[in-house]
């Protein structure tokens, strides 16, 4: 909620009335009374006390100040009730310019757009002689009382008819049209208000440069975010949140946590709002280090960090597979909601430990806790990979006879998904066929994924051509059908696919993998790290690495190589997938005790995940990998998923 609005309220008044001389019998001073009643919250003997003073023919100052502090508490306090009363009484008043106090119309503006009655607001704003004639202030809370509401096109009309009656703007003003700009996208209109704010002779606030870096960030304008940035005479954390909120809205999240960083060495600190969105660039980076380090920042707070906080502080350590510390953190936790119950389920349902979920689910229920549509599209897809295909039916059946939650189209996705990679592909088919809403791509693709691992080809043909025209433009619907033909040595089909996805000018996503070790993120491609490849420290460790596997009877399965190229070629390629360019580089420069933690774009091989758990064993390390459907905890020559994902 937007403050209320504090401007200046002084007023000199040029008039040729003779002094008044002091009456034997003084009114007592009611506002020190009204102040002190309407600060405590009694807004009915307040209201009392008021009543009186509207008998006057002419109101004073002092008068003026009880009517104000009356309504700021009704503003604080959100008292439409209150603050209506007093709005009749003055209409009712012997003095009908009451309302037309510059003070008292911004107060009332102001409380009907906080209590939400904005039609009642711009009666107020338009009640007087004319529009024109009314005070700057009172137009800017009426512009607010728009963008509070979400009327944000109302607000940049408002601002520009403000324009047209000669008004100059000040920083309340530039800042309300800024928000608005920001929240209707609209860079035309937001680059004009620079303009008049640069040309401005008043000094231009901290909020004013802040809404407008928000402006540049919401807009995708890089330069002039830093621009922006980089010529504020002052910077306060709301600029620094701004700053990295607009590199993650670009999907720059290496250089969001660059700026998170030169913000702490710049001695600024953090507000929990900064953590609620650094938190989740850790998680998508898996950038375990990082989130540490926050976390060990929060601990050494002397503020209680809020549920938002510590929600995003477990989303993090869920999505980089550590998931002890999630139950750490939510234990400790004295105040939860359903967000935070379904984000430690994620996590368990992910990381592959589908039976700590659902004891949390009885857990849960236990404490009181309902569960909605999210807690079950959780465990769903957590059934799904952990290949429990007799529990996920259960789950589904008892969302809707159970808890009440009607199934949606995620649900659906999940139980196609159960039954598809459990072979029960007719099963799934009836699923799709019986469901009350249209299939979706993701069902489709999961079906086709389904064809996949049980070598369906001519269903699988017919799902892709129902892909290709709900999703054209997907490209891994394409490299699915491609794969599908090259598992089965149809390369005439292979070629076909390619040929389409050359004429629909659609590209393969290129695999990537990263680890972070110590501050720093390394980035590897499929094929690529020549350089790292051709050092002696390389060489060496894999020459070492590969004789200890030959010993314990690895040979490296080439034909996850869907290519029609010779052996030696595909041999060459499935050493060069970038989880294990990552997992030597780990390694390589990690301590023989730290777990080498990996991020993949996409879904893992069948080779990799075989690679992987023989090097847990013959190096004794932990390698945890995440790829797009969930982690693979690799230790002693065994993965978390069982080889079913």
């Amino acid at each position: 909620m937007i403050p209320a609005i504090s401007l200046s309220t002084n007023i000199t008044v040029s008039t040729n009335t003779p002094p008044v001389h002091k009456q034997k019998n003084p009114i007592i001073n009611s506002t020190p009374k009204v102040k002190s009643l309407s600060k405590s919250g009694k807004l009915d003997q307040a209201l009392q006390i008021i009543e009186p003073l509207h008998s006057k023919s002419k109101p004073t100052e002092s008068d003026i100040e009880s009517y104000s502090a009356f309504l700021h508490a009704c503003i604080s306090a959100k008292s439409f009730q209150h603050g209506q009363k007093l709005y009749l009484q003055l209409l009712l008043s012997r003095n009908k310019n009451l309302l037309q106090n510059p003070i008292l119309k911004t107060k009332l503006i102001t409380l009907y757009s906080v209590c939400g009655r904005i039609d009642e607001a711009l009666r107020i704003f338009k009640d007087g002689p004319r529009v024109g004639d009314n005070h700057g202030s009172v137009w800017v809370a009426m512009a607010m009382g728009y963008s509070r509401n979400g009327c944000n096109k109302e607000a940049l009309l408002l601002y520009c008819e403000m324009l047209g009656s000669d008004l100059r703007p000040g920083n309340f003003a530039f800042s309300t049209a800024l928000k608005a700009c920001s929240s209707l996208l609209d860079l035309r209109v937001g680059r004009g208000i620079h303009a008049q704010i640069v040309k401005s002779r008043e000094g231009v606030d901290q909020v004013v440069y802040n809404t407008l870096l928000r402006l540049y960030a919401e807009c995708g304008c890089a330069e002039e975010v830093l621009q922006v940035f980089e010529e504020m005479p002052e910077r306060n954390v709301v600029t620094w949140n701004s700053l990295i909120a607009g590199f993650v809205r670009r999907d720059q999240l290496f250089g969001s946590l660059e700026v998170f960083r030169r913000m702490q060495g710049d001695g600024v600190g953090f507000s929990w709002v900064t953590l609620t969105i650094v938190l989740p660039v850790c998680a998508r980076l898996t950038a375990l280090y990082s989130g540490r380090e926050i976390h060990a920042q929060i601990v050494k707070s002397t503020e209680k960090p809020d549920v938002f906080v510590l929600n995003s502080l477990i989303d993090m350590y869920t999505k980089c597979g550590a998931v002890d510390y999630c139950r750490r953190v939510f234990d400790r936790m004295q105040d939860k909601d359903l967000t935070t119950v379904n984000t430690l389920l994620r996590g368990y349902a992910i990381n592959g430990h589908m039976e700590k979920a659902m004891e949390l689910l009885v857990e849960i229920v236990d404490s009181g806790f309902r569960p909605d549509g999210v807690t079950f599209i959780s465990l769903l897809s957590g059934c799904s990979h952990a290949g429990l295909t007799n529990e996920g039916r259960d789950l589904f059946n008892r969302m809707k006879v159970e808890f009440g939650v009607s199934p949606t189209l995620e649900h659906y996705a999940c139980l196609v998904d159960i039954l598809g990679r459990a072979g029960e592909l007719k099963e799934a088919l009836e699923v799709v066929k019986s469901m009350p809403m249209e299939p979706s791509g993701s069902i489709w693709g999961s079906l086709l994924n389904s064809c996949r691992l049980y070598g369906n080809i001519s269903l699988a043909e017919k799902i892709a051509k129902r892909l290709f025209e709900l999703e054209p433009d997907n490209p891994g619907n394409y490299v699915m059908l491609s794969n599908i033909y090259a598992n089965a040595g149809i390369w005439a089909g292979v070629k076909m696919v390619r040929e389409i996805m050359e004429k629909r000018d659609i590209k393969k996503e290129p695999g990537c993998s990263w680890i972070q070790i110590k501050d720093k993120i390394h980035t590897f491609v499929a094929s690529g790290g020549f350089e790292f490849r051709n050092s002696d420290e390389y060489k060496r460790v894999w020459k070492r690495l590969m004789k200890a596997m030959e010993e314990v009877g690895y040979v490296p399965d080439i034909g996850v190589v869907l290519h029609d190229v010779n052996e030696e070629m595909k041999m060459e390629w499935v050493c060069g997938h970038s989880e294990r360019l990552a997992t030597m580089y780990g390694l390589i420069h990690m301590g023989s005790r730290m777990p080498i933690r990996i991020t993949k774009n996409l879904r893992v091989c069948g080779d990799c995940h075989s690679w992987m758990k023989v090097v847990s064993k013959v190096m004794g390390r932990v390698i945890v990998l995440r790829d797009t459907n969930r982690f693979h905890h690799f230790e002693n020559g065994l993965c978390s998923c069982n080889d079913y994902w």
